[in-house]
């Protein structure tokens, strides 16, 4: 195979794996804490034809070496956790973290996964979960039926207004989470990341303290995909693609001349 045919074949795949991030960056575009994903591109390994500073003759070197590259490809996609806007909407258990951390959310096999949507809601027995799927929000808070008013403090504290009580009820204390490494966080769709190896451990701690970020009430953080700088990153993908495209062409062309010369 003709070596320009095996780079444009690299080029392509490259290419596509990067539209695909692109396209999936535009389509959770509305999804709430959504984090937008890059392809990181490297070139392969060269075919190393005369090594730089190798012998030219008996008294003089190789200033510089001969070496033909074999293409690129996607190595990884890389979140970008940086802080998405803030959208009010007045719904007592829409909630929002302005900074660094997580909610903490129990799965049904007792795993806890991690999540920047703070969309919540009630399931039967008044405990606050994700609206999808029902998970629970870690810890644990029950809201009363007679429950009124529902507060959530910058620092996490939750209260409600219960009739018959002068006083607002404290219900209890919601933690966030955060993690050295959180681009590490391997992400497993309905919003949610899981721990990895690499993310490091769980820090759990009081909104507000230690570096976490606080908490808003009736807030949502929205996706924080620009959705005209993917749309540069398409067509640029997508010339991208054509180029490639092109080289195959044209190596093809240039065969064909010769088969037909010979």
């Amino acid at each position: 195979m003709h070596p320009a045919l095996w780079i444009s074949k690299t080029g392509l795949d490259a290419a596509q794996t990067d539209v695909s991030t692109v396209s999936n960056n535009l389509a959770n575009a509305s999804t709430v804490g959504f984090k937008k994903d890059r392809a990181i591109f490297e070139d392969l390994l060269y075919q190393n034809i005369n090594q730089p500073g190798g012998r030219s003759s008996a008294d003089t070197e190789l200033p510089s070496g001969l070496m033909i590259g074999a293409g690129s490809k996607v190595v990884a996609t890389q979140k970008a956790h940086t802080q998405g806007n803030l959208l009010t909407t007045d719904n007592a258990l829409d909630m929002s973290i302005q900074g660094r951390g997580f909610f903490e959310i129990l799965q049904p096999d007792g795993t806890i996964a991690y999540t920047r949507n703070g969309q919540f809601t009630l399931n039967d027995q008044g405990q606050i979960v994700t609206p999808g799927a029902g998970f629970l929000l870690q810890p644990e808070i029950a809201i009363p039926e007679d429950a009124q008013q529902i507060t959530i403090s910058q620092d996490g504290e939750v209260s409600a207004s219960v009739r018959g009580q002068a006083e607002p009820q404290v219900l209890g204390q919601l933690n966030i989470t955060d993690f050295v490494n959180p681009t590490g966080l391997q992400p497993i769709g309905q919003n949610l990341y899981v721990e990895t190896a690499v993310s490091g451990a769980p820090l759990q701690g009081v909104p507000g303290l230690q570096g976490l970020g606080t908490l808003a009430q009736g807030t949502l953080e929205t996706s924080n995909v620009n959705v005209t700088e993917e749309l540069v990153n398409l067509i640029e993908s997508q010339r991208l693609y054509e180029m490639n495209s092109k080289v195959i062409t044209s190596v093809d062309q240039m065969l064909g001349q010769v088969i037909q010369q010979l």
